[in-house]
């Protein structure tokens, strides 16, 4: 007999959005159960370094932000491919997040008044802060933006944010089972009623039904394998047993974001904050390129401008060349010993530990991977996804869409504590107003179906390719064919590799049967969900005939707001060996699509009024599988006041 358990709210992921949107949830007076593959205060969440973004005003280069600055600076980031009116009501409700994490004991960095010194475009600048601002929350520079508004907690505002909240969690006395694994949901097609879960210490299967489901498992960069930032646990299943229902679509999952500065060779992250602080990039020659590039932003330009320079730089053989491949240099010496072990210590602290140096006296050895995934599960401006009422998906498991084909340094650990309320608050009402509507036989099907799966693999035998050895081969078809520039032929190689690589994975053979805790079989149960994501990720960005934000085809360099003003929706039906591409409108334009800041003005502009494309909208969204959030953004602006 199958264990079957019951809750209100099922948040599947404990990093920053699973644990908010639990929160909101619980406090409304559901039962809510998280799971986790790992203890929540070890989620990837725990990684975001730099800051996060809220338009505050608080220090002089923030002197008049607000939250329209900050909704055009996200809009412009997008490169016009955020829906509207999900990033004008992220900036509204980002102060707020902020503020409500100071309330849960975040140590922010504070505004000292009085004479401070500022590294700014490759100068020093004395800046005299306000005494009346003194203690306020500070902020630094980050790229892409107009005024200083990234808040931060010295180079570990993740990791603080996550303390908070999990100890918020534990307060409400929050239900978390870590070590555990969503397979696959349950559902009828039109109403999601829970998820069948595997337990990673015995291996056994069992069902959680719940009135409302969320998935906030993250993001999927482990299908670029080691060339990512990403941790080992940022697979993409979240997204994936969405995709699996055959009717919740993926959105945008082409945007994908190549972080400029990760530590060459192992590929951890190397904030932003550092080039905020006032941090210089060098190639070879020991030049500052971005200076001649983008004289305005230099070093500041959105990080998928950013990575474009650094590539040319290593393709016309001004890199570094090591036996891992080229790397050019991030120069933080000039920002003292007393800094970097302060407000950057994180960053001091991995560059002591993984590559042996003192970046107070030597130059870091950095280059572009893969950062972000801006696609996702597509969800309405509630968080509900497309076509399957009761799911819900926030953070980067999510396609909300406050990013579009670039996001900005900041956003999404804003977003996470944004969306996570404002999903938490949806779920919770979705939940009061629906009763549980499966009976016993359901969740014991399913976990049925599941164990059969499991059994397949077990039972598989002769001289199949190893599923290790497939993983790899998928990475080295995404670096090389899906990364920063992009062909229609090397996209089109992408495809076919990756179809070549599903079929493997059909006769792939387990070196170990063990039935129980068995980590080659459960990574064997993950596989073909990501080659699924990476297969749906080259097909989008193969159909993309323009280039916009990290989307950038070498092929079609023009951005193309006539024919692609539009977001990618992949769905994958149950029985097909191909998935499907559709596409809806990016939703109501408000900021008209203009140039970006950088480099010329060459696009293709579209034909259509803003009146006429705004007219459509609605009609094509509700068409493409949005559900009615009718009012949702009213109300969550007036519960913010």
């Amino acid at each position: 007999m199958h264990a079957i358990e019951n809750t209100d709210v099922l948040v599947i992921g404990g990093g920053l959005a699973g644990e908010r949107c639990a929160i909101e949830a619980a406090a409304a007076g559901h039962a809510v159960l998280i799971l986790s593959l790992v203890p929540p205060r070890r989620s990837h969440s725990c990684a975001a370094q730099g800051g996060m973004q809220a338009a505050l005003g608080n220090c002089v280069k923030a002197d008049g932000d607000n939250p329209t600055t900050h909704y055009i600076d996200t809009v412009r980031g997008s490169d016009w491919g955020a829906d509207q009116r999900v990033a004008r009501l992220f900036a509204e409700q980002a102060p707020r997040a902020v503020r409500e994490l100071a309330h849960m004991g975040v140590p922010w960095t504070r505004v000292r008044g009085g004479r401070n010194s500022y590294f700014i475009r490759g100068e020093r600048v004395s800046i005299e802060e306000s005494v009346d601002k003194q203690g306020l929350i500070m902020h630094r520079d980050f790229g892409g933006t107009a005024k200083w508004r990234a808040c931060y907690a010295a180079a570990g505002t993740g990791h603080a944010a996550l303390y908070a909240i999990d100890s918020e969690v534990l307060r409400l006395g929050i239900t978390v089972r870590d070590r555990v694994e969503a397979m696959q949901l349950i559902h009828d097609g039109k109403r999601c009623i829970g998820a069948v879960v595997r337990c990673l210490r015995t291996g056994r299967f069992f069902s959680v039904l719940a009135k409302a489901t969320v998935i906030a498992t993250g993001g999927h960069g482990r299908i670029f394998g080691q060339y990512t930032t990403n941790a080992t646990i940022n697979e993409g299943m979240g997204a994936a047993i969405a995709l699996n229902t055959g009717v919740v679509p993926l959105g945008n999952m082409e945007a994908v974001q190549f972080h400029p500065t990760a530590l060459a060779p192992s590929g951890i992250l190397i904030t932003e904050g550092c080039r905020g602080d006032g941090g210089y990039l060098l190639n070879r020659e020991l030049q500052r390129f971005m200076v001649d590039a983008e004289p305005q932003k230099q070093e500041l330009a959105s990080r998928d401008v950013v990575s474009r320079h650094m590539a040319v730089q290593m393709r016309d053989g001004h890199g570094v060349e090591t036996p891992f491949g080229p790397h050019l240099w991030l120069d933080l010496r000039h920002l003292g010993s007393a800094h970097l072990r302060t407000k950057l210590r994180e960053v001091y602290e991995i560059c002591r530990d993984f590559v042996g140096i003192d970046p107070a006296n030597e130059l870091i050895p950095v280059r572009p991977t893969q950062h972000y995934s801006m696609g996702g599960i597509r969800v309405g401006a509630d968080g509900q996804a497309y076509n399957l009422r009761g799911l819900f998906a926030a953070g980067e498991a999510a396609c909300w869409d406050m990013h579009g084909f670039n996001r900005l340094g900041g956003n999404s650990l804003a977003e996470t504590i944004v969306a996570g309320r404002i999903v938490g608050m949806r779920a919770s009402e979705f939940a009061s107003g629906h009763r549980h509507e499966a009976d016993l036989d359901v969740g014991t099907d399913a976990c049925q179906q599941a164990e059969q799966r499991a059994r397949e693999w077990l039972q598989r035998s002769g001289s199949g390719p190893s599923v290790y050895d497939i993983r790899n081969a998928m990475a080295e078809t995404m670096i090389n064919h899906v990364g920063i520039f992009r062909h229609g032929d090397e996209l089109a190689k992408a495809v076919d590799e990756l179809r070549q690589q599903l079929h493997d994975c059909s006769v792939a053979v387990l070196r170990s049967k063990a039935p129980g805790m068995n980590p080659e079989l459960t990574f064997a149960l993950r596989l073909e969900n990501m080659l699924r994501l990476a297969l749906v990720t080259a097909m989008g960005a193969l159909a993309r005939t323009e280039s916009r934000g990290a989307h950038s085809r070498t092929d079609y360099p023009l951005r193309d707001d006539e024919r692609w003003l539009n977001r990618t929706l992949a769905r994958w039906p149950t029985g097909n060996s191909m998935p499907e591409l559709s596409y809806e409108p990016v939703g109501i334009l408000d900021l008209p699509p203009g140039h970006r800041g950088y480099g010329d003005d060459a696009r293709i502009p579209m034909q259509q009024t803003i009146d006429e494309y705004n007219g459509s909208v609605d009609a094509l969204q509700i068409a493409a599988g949005r559900l009615d959030a009718t009012n949702f953004n009213d109300s969550v602006s007036r519960s913010a006041t």
